[in-house]
């Protein structure tokens, strides 16, 4: 798997996973509620739990050190055990008893959180997983997925020094294991995370990758990936969901939006960074992508910064 690339996407998105709550429960229960944040994760610590949303047919199956990330739903149910089951309500303090004396032989414990991205990450997850992406524990390498789950529960209902930079350490860790088992055991829509495993594509990817700014051509690409031009450009468009050449354009606005969110980089000099000839040229491609002018795009993200605090 191409991690570097991988860290280097996660970056570039400011992926940041946060822990928001849980139902710990024995015997028969059910709970549901909708769902506000475009990106959930659900994570099984112990015990079972049947996962229903809209725009699933069947029920998910979550099983101990199972993740289930949920793009775009309204709700999201569960149900375990036999009837009659009663209602649970989600608790949002770790420290509460039900947490903290929780025997995972007996109780099902489940956590969530929201997947907190900026808007290029929001249109990149969208596109790279499908509406529930269900990463199973079961598969061979999902101990480290399964540890981490674990080190997560334990520093949020541990109430430590430095439980809260454990917690979105940990948070973060999880996100990636997760998506790390999911990539080895489903098949992926056309899109980023998708090319990122793609072993014959690596070798053209890592040129763009390495040097965004120069003018690529299709033909110098395919020849990285010792492909035949027709060859190379059918599969980068079958397994990246568009052409190299769109590709590199996406690939240079999340650079560009990185940039204008956290630099006083000039927008004349980003545009000569990134290969385009002009101020011009480059204004046009990030508006066509980005749906508004770099300079409006940098104040915008800036003010949105300050009001957050």
């Amino acid at each position: 798997m191409a991690v570097d690339q991988l860290s280097q996407v996660l970056d570039l998105v400011q992926v940041r996973s946060v822990l928001t709550g849980g139902v710990a429960a024995r015997g028969g229960w059910w709970s549901r509620g909708p769902l506000v944040d475009p990106v959930k994760f659900f994570a099984m610590v112990s015990g079972r739990a049947r996962l229903t949303t809209d725009g699933v047919d069947r029920p998910v199956e979550l099983e101990p050190g199972d993740v289930a990330i949920l793009i775009g739903r309204s709700y999201v149910a569960f149900e375990a055990g036999d009837e009659p089951r009663h209602e649970v309500q989600p608790e949002s303090d770790f420290s509460a008893a039900r947490f903290v004396g929780a025997n995972h032989h007996t109780d099902d414990v489940l956590i969530g959180g929201c997947v907190d991205v900026n808007e290029a990450g929001r249109a990149l997850l969208f596109g790279a997983l499908p509406l529930v992406a269900h990463v199973r524990a079961s598969v061979s390498d999902a101990d480290p997925l399964r540890a981490d789950l674990l080190r997560l529960f334990d520093e949020a209902t541990g109430d430590r020094i430095g439980s809260a930079f454990a917690i979105r350490q940990y948070g973060q860790l999880l996100l990636l294991e997760a998506l790390r088992v999911y990539v080895g055991q489903a098949d992926l829509p056309p899109g980023w995370l998708r090319l990122l495993i793609d072993e014959r594509l690596r070798p053209a990817l890592d040129l763009i990758h390495a040097e965004p700014g120069r003018a690529w051509g299709l033909a110098e690409l395919a020849r990285a990936a010792a492909m035949s031009r027709t060859s190379f450009a059918e599969r980068f468009r079958e397994v990246a969901g568009m052409p190299p050449l769109t590709y590199l354009s996406h690939w240079r606005m999340l650079l560009a939006q990185r940039a204008l969110r956290e630099d006083d980089v000039r927008v004349a000099t980003l545009a000569a960074e990134l290969g385009y000839g002009s101020e011009s040229a480059f204004s046009t491609a990030f508006k066509r992508v980005v749906g508004e002018a770099p300079r409006r795009y940098r104040l915008r993200v800036r003010e949105e910064a300050v009001a957050a605090g």
